[in-house]
């Protein structure tokens, strides 16, 4: 397909505004704050909003399967072009960024008000966004790492905002050890960690792309499709399939795949609306969105005959481990935003798993669609729960469930909220986004046909019981019961528990309704969704998709074309996780503490979890505390004893002993020095003659 060079148009002026809209208001935001600390947020909000309606303009587009292709001379001396690629894939998911970023911008001029950093906050979370969108919409790899690296810096930013490492800004338990190994971080312990992880994927990433451009000499999307023979040299040399696992690399390091996931858990140092937007429109779902964008090639060039089936093996798997691993944790934790971490990483995992396994398949669409499809489903319902957990967090003063408590009286508003985003989470059948998004997934794993399709269908049957579990034991833990000693405290101090300000819950009540309300048209929406991206992939890369009509199944008629054992899987982890979270959360009936207790089967299992399966712990020892005990020996066995005693002291008095032997032999005697060149002329001479 040869790289079609448009004119400016409006399409392309939109385009190319997304992101740089963005990055202006971040350059001006210093200027601004100068001005006037309160004009900032206005600002930035007003300058998300025409971003989001940039993105918007090209909805019609998209409809329409069309595309805008735009370039720019950038590094003249090696021919690489900057360019923004506006086609069906980056469009939705631009709208995604850009609309969901502006509700939680919205939603920050309440949570953060009076913090005297604002212009700061809103300086970060603006070049976040720009990141971010630059990323969607770069048409190269190389134009995408620098959006790559830039959401990097922001998060490391943002997530160690409250850098002056405050208690209440910490995460964990004060005091508590795993392994030896203290798990309570401060925001900058955090940010460092989130930044040196990730950094290990971009590593990766930055490889595989060298490797590619080495031999394709382009780093450009369409240019890679429109000519294979680079793919070809790359496969009987061996390295077509590590170059794009080293690309997946970086994908697994910025959404938090195994095993570069343990960076997520401590990002919640950061203020509730960094991880809004981290979590549902930004960092994580880069990695989504890049094998999005480079499953399609891969699958092609296995269509024309390049074998690249491990790629996608490698996909699912890190995603069905991740989306089991990250699940059972968040079962037991304690802390809010820390539940709702643990449950992106987990759904992240779908995602990618749905990715891979549609590489597996004849039918690569469905699994493409069901992934994509749950990235907009989440994005809503998970950015809805975190901007709700910290409207929790503002009112009670406290990120620990157990100091809350009884709220549904108090927050009326913030508790329907909760359940209407939770129950997308979950997979409320037939009303939520969740449940659609979650069954397509169930649906492309048990249909894909592949070796590897029943585990992971069973993988992912058990995470979506544990995740309906956790949320419904999240809401309980808030919301049923009685109150908490510490809310108690508070009110006998004057406190009065209330609801969050307009500012805060019409955003997330908007998302929430949102979950509901696309839920309700959910089927038609994937349907929809379906068929924009088989025009998509077949017009881009030549994916054809086969139309196969279902058989009458026992189904009513407006589920017909579900896959019975996928909609029955959905319908049966739905109601053994909530069922099991109310028996224990909310309606009370068993004491949590005491059935773990009872046994030591499930204590053992519940401390297994509790302490994240031991994997951070088993990180810090590996990658910090043991190479710096090796670095302080090194300092002071070698260092210290060799080199600075040792060759130092011994080079400085050898060559003092030199000195002064050689300061001996002038004696400034005419005779010595005759002597001297006397014996050294008569040795000379005996060695001659000998």
């Amino acid at each position: 397909m040869a790289t079609e060079v448009l004119e400016p148009t409006f399409e392309v002026t939109s385009a190319w505004l997304i992101w740089m809209l963005p990055f202006a208001a971040a350059l001006i935001m210093p200027g601004i704050g100068k001005l006037s600390k309160k004009s900032t947020g206005y600002v930035a909000v007003g300058f998300a909003l025409m971003s989001a309606l940039s993105a918007a303009s090209l909805i019609p587009l998209a409809l329409e399967a069309g595309e805008v292709h735009n370039q720019i001379m950038w590094i003249e001396s090696l021919g690489l072009k900057a360019g923004v690629l506006a086609d069906p894939l980056s469009i939705i998911m631009a709208n995604v960024v850009g609309w969901i970023s502006f509700l939680i911008m919205i939603y920050s001029t309440g949570y953060m008000k009076g913090d005297k950093d604002i212009t700061r906050f809103w300086f970060w979370m603006l070049f976040f966004i720009g990141s971010m969108q630059l990323i969607v919409l770069s048409d190269n790899l190389l134009q995408v790492f620098f959006g790559w690296e830039g959401v990097g810096l922001a998060s490391y930013a943002l997530i160690s905002f409250w850098y002056r490492d405050k208690k209440k800004d910490h995460v964990g338990v004060e005091g508590r050890t795993v392994l030896g190994m203290l798990d309570y971080y401060s925001p900058t312990h955090a940010g460092m960690k989130a930044f040196i992880m990730t950094k290990v994927g971009d590593v990766m990433m930055i490889a595989g792309m060298l490797l590619i451009f080495l031999f394709a000499g382009t780093f450009g999307f369409r240019e890679l499709m429109g000519n294979t023979d680079w793919a070809t040299s790359m496969a009987a040399q061996g390295l077509l399939v590590p170059a794009f696992v080293l690309l997946f690399g970086g994908a697994m390091g910025k959404s938090a795949q195994f095993p570069l996931n343990e960076w997520l858990l401590e990002a919640m140092t950061g203020p509730t609306a960094v991880s809004a937007l981290i979590h549902a429109a930004t960092m994580v779902k880069a990695g989504v969105f890049l094998v999005a964008r480079i499953g399609p090639l891969v699958f092609a060039l296995g269509a024309a005959g390049i074998l690249a089936d491990q790629f996608f093996e490698i996909v699912a798997w890190t995603g069905a481990i991740t989306a089991l691993l990250l699940a059972t944790q968040g079962m037991v934790n304690p802390e809010i935003k820390k539940v709702l971490a643990y449950s992106t990483g987990s759904q992240i995992g779908y995602m990618m798993m749905a990715l891979g396994v549609a590489g597996l398949s004849q039918q690569y669409v469905d699994g493409y669609t069901a992934g994509f499809f749950h990235l907009i489903s989440h994005a809503m319902f998970k950015a809805s729960l975190f901007m709700a957990a910290g409207s929790l967090l503002h009112i009670v003063g406290s990120r620990f469930m157990t100091d809350m408590g009884g709220l549904r009286k108090h927050m009326k508003k913030t508790y329907a909220f909760m359940w209407a985003a939770g129950l997308g989470l979950m997979g409320a059948p037939f009303i939520t986004t969740g449940f659609w998004s979650k069954d397509a997934i169930f649906a492309s794993v048990y249909e894909s046909g592949n070796e590897w399709a029943l585990p992971l269908f069973l993988i992912a049957v058990l995470t979506a019981i544990i995740t309906a579990f956790y949320t419904t034991r999240m809401i309980g833990m808030v919301f049923f019961g009685k109150k908490s000693k510490h809310i108690e405290k508070m009110e006998e101090e004057g406190h009065h528990i209330h609801e969050a300000s307009a500012s805060m819950w019409i955003p997330y009540g908007i998302l929430a309704v949102l979950t509901i309300g696309i839920g309700i048209i959910g089927l038609s929406a994937e349907e929809g969704i379906h068929h924009l991206f088989t025009e998509y992939l077949e017009h881009s890369f030549g994916i054809h998709s086969e139309y196969v009509t279902a058989e009458t199944s026992i189904l009513p008629e407006f589920l017909q074309g579900l896959n019975p054992v996928a909609l029955g899987s959905s319908l049966v982890a739905f109601a053994t996780g909530i069922g099991l979270g109310y028996i224990f959360y909310i309606g009370r009936w068993v004491d949590p503490i005491k059935f773990v207790n009872s046994n030591i089967l499930f204590y053992s299992i519940h401390k297994l979890f509790l302490n994240r399966w031991y994997l951070n712990a088993l990180v810090y020892w590996c990658f910090v505390t043991t190479p710096l005990w090796l670095a302080r020996g090194v300092s002071r066995y070698f260092e210290k004893t060799v080199i600075d005693y040792g060759m130092n002291n011994g080079v400085q008095k050898a060559v003092s002993w030199s000195a002064k032997v050689i300061q001996g032999t002038q004696t400034g005697v005419s005779q010595s020095y005759l002597f001297v060149f006397g014996a050294g002329l008569l040795f000379v001479v005996l060695i001659l003659l000998l």
